[in-house]
Order: structure tokens, then C-alpha cells, then sequence
């Protein structure tokens, strides 16, 4: 069996990705609450850590993906006339400016699209995204930023499986390459540098193309102190609404956002579905030939991330999100594996 049947027969490869924070990022729960912040993040509800949900990179993705296409190629053909990638098949769908639904459209393929059943009904995509995780946080100390990690993020990116690396030796100290104490604000860790793990996973860091000062300054705390110094260091910003007409603040007007703080470095993993195994309204899907052409597709748009940003709050100097070098899928069990 040729190279090309074999990859025709897969049914879907996930592709790891790492990002760094340019700006604070504030993807926020959709309202305010009594606390010690009115706009609050979005968490993991079992952990208590932010993240930002998949459904979050998924819109912008789209909208993205559908800005760069419309720069290349400018919309798809429907009755001799050309229907924008952008905004129509980047929206919510539904009426004459929504989702084309076409099997050549390379935004309605990998993203899906939503129509009605006497349309032809709709289709999921051919890529699935996950949760943005954090993977390395950025902490003020005496000795300048610092990053910290976790066990729990380190195995969630595949970095490090469970029976290798179940939680550290010692719950209230930091493992680093070098040091005797970090001073975290409010915490104070004792230092340990012997600690034989800390190699390989600076090394497998280093593949996802994490930069160096980074890694040099990087800490890896247990999963119990690591949700407390997440919270405890994230970005509190004060607000206030402006009257238009004076120009002035607004009377009852101030409120306060959290968000995660520039520098944080957050993983993510895509899931693209093979092409060839699925068609729209009984047209074969040709807007992309492969799982990795999916993956292209939306790689090609990762530059609007950097510029356009991702979350709320993009007027304040938020949003900016820097894609480093895409991880390349393992051949082992694992995040990654080409399954068939």
C-alpha cells in the first residue's frame, strides 16, 4: 500500500501548539459578581485555574481564518456571483449572508457550518479545539520574573506522563536548576536543584519552542501551590465608564477585570478530521486533502492572533497571543499519535 492510500485511510491527527502572551488576556464568564473582582476569567472548575475554552479559539480562529482567505481568494462562486468568506461564512450562519455550506469552502469545511434542514442541515468542521491550558505563569520574585509550573500542567501537555511524574517529592518547595530560595511575594520556597526529572522536561519544553530565557527561569512547584500562585499573581485592572457628554468619569461607573498577566505561556492541542472520510450534502469535501492540509489552514491565520488578539477587553491593550512553532505529532502513544 503507497504512502498516499495509507494517509488517506487516517482518520485524524491532533497537532500540539504552544502561545505566548504579549498582552494580559481577559476571556471573561459573561458577567459580574460580589467578589474582590467585578469581571471575573474563566476557569477550570475542578482545579480553579483560568484557561481559555476551546469554543473561545475557535471563533476567532474562524474569523481569522476566513480575513486571510478573503486576501487570497475572494469568496466562494454561487449562482455565477461571489459570496465572502468573510464575514458571511465567518458568522453565525443563517439568511443570505450566512454560512455558504459549500463542500469547496475551506472555512465551512474545517469550521463547520450551520444551516436548516431544508438546506441540507448543517456540518461540524474537520477541526476540533481544546481548552487553552496554562503551561508555564509568569511570577514577580526577587530575582526578577520567574515561571512556574505544575506536575498536572506538565502531564496534560503530554510532557510528562502520570507514572512518571505523579506529584514531586516535597510538596512546599521549588525545583529549579539553580538557587537555594524562591521569594514568591506572600510565599516563600526553599530550592532544589538535584531533582533528575527537571532535564528531560526542560528539554521536551524546549520542543515546543518556548524561548530560553524562559526555560532558564523556569520553577516547577507541586499542583497544590501552583492554583494558589496562579490567582494570587494574575492581573487586576480598574475601570470606569465615561459620560460623552462631559468627558469626565461617570458617577457609579468604576469596576474592576481580571486577567492573565503578560508572559503567560498557554498549550492547546487541534484535532483535524481526514478529509477524505467525510462529504457535505453528498459532495465530496475538496476545500482540503489531508488532516495536516487542515492544519495549515488554520496555522496560515495564527499571524491575526499576534495582531488582533483573542478575548475581551482588546481596546484596553489586551488580547495579543504570539504562536510559537507548532509542536510536530508523536509517532507514540500519545497526544499527537496518527490514528486509523
Amino acid at each position: 500500500m503507497s504512502m498516499t492510500d495509507v494517509e488517506k485511510k487516517k482518520s485524524f491527527k491532533t497537532f500540539g501548539f504552544a502561545g505566548l502572551a504579549l498582552d494580559p488576556i481577559h476571556v471573561g464568564t459573561g458577567g459580574t459578581r460580589l467578589g474582590r473582582v467585578d469581571n471575573t476569567i474563566v476557569r477550570d472548575p475542578v482545579t480553579r485555574i483560568p484557561k481559555i475554552p476551546g469554543s473561545s479559539l475557535a471563533g476567532v480562529m474562524r474569523a481569522y481564518t476566513a480575513m486571510k482567505h478573503e486576501t487570497i481568494n475572494p469568496g466562494c462562486r454561487i449562482n455565477g456571483k461571489n459570496k465572502p468568506y468573510f464575514p458571511d461564512c465567518a458568522g453565525q450562519g443563517g439568511g443570505a449572508s450566512g454560512h455558504c455550506g459549500r463542500a469547496d469552502c475551506p472555512v465551512c469545511a474545517v469550521f463547520g457550518f450551520a444551516k436548516g434542514k431544508d438546506d441540507g442541515g448543517g456540518f461540524a468542521g474537520l477541526a476540533a479545539f481544546s481548552d487553552m491550558h496554562v503551561l508555564l505563569f509568569p511570577v514577580a520574585s526577587q530575582l526578577g520574573p520567574q515561571w512556574i509550573t505544575c506536575p498536572m500542567a506538565l502531564r496534560q501537555t503530554g510532557i510528562a506522563e502520570f507514572s512518571e511524574l505523579a506529584d514531586l517529592p516535597e510538596q512546599n518547595m521549588a525545583y529549579r536548576k539553580e538557587g537555594n530560595s524562591l521569594n514568591l511575594g506572600w510565599l516563600f520556597l526553599g530550592v532544589k536543584t538535584d531533582w533528575q526529572p527537571l532535564d528531560g522536561i526542560i528539554q521536551k519544553i524546549k520542543e515546543w519552542h518556548v524561548p530560553d530565557y524562559i526555560i532558564s527561569r523556569m520553577g516547577v512547584v507541586s499542583d497544590k501551590l501552583f492554583a494558589h500562585i496562579v490567582n494570587s499573581n494574575l492581573e487586576v485592572r480598574t475601570s470606569v465608564a465615561i459620560d460623552p457628554a462631559t468627558g469626565a468619569a461617570e458617577d457609579k461607573a468604576l469596576f474592576t477585570y481580571e486577567a492573565m498577566p503578560r508572559g503567560t505561556v498557554l498549550e492547546w492541542q487541534v484535532t483535524c478530521r481526514n478529509p477524505n472520510h467525510f462529504m457535505i450534502n453528498k459532495y465530496p469535501l475538496t476545500a482540503v486533502e489531508s488532516s495536516e492540509g487542515v492544519k495549515n489552514f488554520i496555522v496560515g491565520a495564527h499571524c491575526y492572533l499576534e495582531h488582533l488578539g483573542i478575548g475581551g477587553m482588546g481596546s484596553r491593550g489586551m488580547g495579543r497571543l504570539r504562536v510559537l512553532k507548532p509542536k510536530e505529532p508523536s509517532a507514540d502513544d500519545k497526544p499527537g499519535k496518527e490514528v486509523s
